[in-house]
């Protein structure tokens, strides 16, 4: 795809007329998706697909559309004639924008990471075989992703990068359901099958009869799944210059007040090892590591060259939305194999769900527990656990109620794949929370 980029970005400049610059962002990808249902295989297919947005640009106006590729130049030169005539017409109609700021010196560069994928059918029959005898139900997505950024000042910038991600789970009966995934980038027969004899031992106490709780504060163990949809919701708005500028963001208390989350939480934009490209749509690169979260505090925030422009600070290369892409919670000391001994009474909380801010300038986020929660005592899982909602701040279960963080962290690559495959990921310990708040 590389070489059809760098075609269709020398086809772009014979376009422009008089002053005009043009700015191109790529993306592709060539994708196996087969998905399971009873342990077979249900559905499968390939999906090869190549989009680019073109910003034409004239002094202080620009417009900006998206174009899908065939990956035939004779027939996709047309319509990318088209998009830029189109462009054109609609720019004449625009304001100047104040906050513009393309890259105009950023260096070109390459990052094309090795193919260590796993042969299709053989995963494919690993999959197969872990779910005999139950009811295994998932997708299973693998290729390529690429992505690429053009400008007419000479800029060229490439990404590729190779990965599979099994999003599965051993369903036993309505609502009860044991939740995982296994993603990377090398397949690991002896690392999926730690997972699947996990999920089945997990699969073994969904049958015993469920266990209600009342609502209250509970000592939990949040796995890092859970622990990567909490800090996803606190994301939003959490690190954008933009955000913390016109207090929006629901770190407010830690910015104008004396509040902290725990001094042993570190938390980074960790480009260098994440699966999301190190350059954004307008060219900007992004640095390997920006420090989001040190020592319980806030540090630095994800600036957008939107953001830069109107504010006057540097930018990080930050997306528009000011969302890290690659987000790295620091390891703490709890070995995994002794979380269960350390939660001793309490409750392991798998996966959570529906999230959502209830009191966002307070960092408070509820949701629901989901699929396989379970009761321990004396550092035994006893019971399922019903369904519950929790109510909690950042500011207890990140600061004074953290207990304490895994030395092990999962590597979790997001498995959504509404327009194309995500490139968000994730390497996240699991958290003890004392005093986690359940509210029914």
């Amino acid at each position: 795809m590389q070489g059809y980029f760098n075609e269709v970005a020398e086809l772009l400049g014979p376009l422009l007329r008089g002053s005009e610059v043009f700015t191109c962002s790529f993306q592709g990808e060539e994708s196996d998706f087969v998905r399971f249902n009873k342990s077979e295989v249900r559905q499968a297919g390939t999906v090869t697909q190549r989009t680019v947005s073109i910003d034409l640009i004239e002094g202080r106006r620009h417009a900006t559309g998206t174009a899908t590729l065939s990956g035939d130049l004779e027939t996709d030169r047309p319509r990318l004639a088209g998009l830029v005539r189109d462009l054109r017409a609609q720019r004449e109609h625009l304001p100047e924008d104040p906050h513009l700021l393309y890259a105009t010196d950023a260096p070109s560069g390459e990052r094309i990471m090795e193919n260590r994928l796993p042969d299709g059918a053989a995963a494919v029959e690993d999959v197969r075989r872990a779910g005999r005898g139950r009811d295994l139900v998932g997708i299973y997505a693998a290729g390529g992703i690429h992505a690429g950024f053009a400008s007419s000042l000479g800029q060229r910038n490439w990404y590729t990068n190779y990965s599979y991600n099994l999003d599965w789970s051993f369903y036993h009966d309505r609502d009860k359901a044991v939740k995982t995934g296994y993603a990377g980038f090398a397949w690991d027969e002896a690392a999926f099958r730690r997972k699947v004899e996990g999920a089945a031992e997990e699969l073994a106490v969904l049958a015993h009869p469920p266990k209600t709780v009342a609502p209250g504060r509970y000592r939990v163990y949040l796995s890092p799944r859970a622990l990567y949809d909490i800090v996803g919701m606190l994301s939003s708005g959490g690190f954008g210059l933009k955000a913390h500028r016109t207090k929006q963001t629901p770190f407010l208390r830690m910015i104008e007040g004396d509040e902290r989350l725990h001094p042993r939480l570190t938390v980074t934009e960790n480009t260098a090892e994440g699966v999301a490209p190190g350059f954004q749509e307008a060219g900007f690169l992004r640095p390997d590591r920006v420090t989001l979260i040190e020592g319980g505090a806030i540090r630095d925030c994800l600036v957008s060259p939107r953001s830069s422009r109107e504010y006057g600070v540097a930018t990080n290369g930050a997306t528009a939305e000011e969302m890290p892409l690659s987000i790295d919670v620091a390891a703490g000391d709890v070995p995994s194999a002794d979380v269960l001994r350390r939660l001793d009474t309490g409750i392991l909380i798998n996966n959570v769900w529906y999230l959502n801010w209830s009191d966002r300038p307070a960092c408070r986020t509820t949701g629901l527990t989901r699929f396989a929660t379970f009761w321990v005592e004396g550092g035994r899982i006893r019971a399922p656990l019903n369904v519950m909602r929790f109510d909690e701040t950042a500011y207890r279960m990140l600061g004074e109620r953290l207990a304490g963080l895994t030395a092990e962290r999962e590597m979790i690559l997001d498995p959504s794949s509404y327009f194309a495959r995500s490139t968000a990921s994730g390497r996240i310990p699991g958290a003890l929370v004392d005093e986690f708040t359940l509210t029914l």
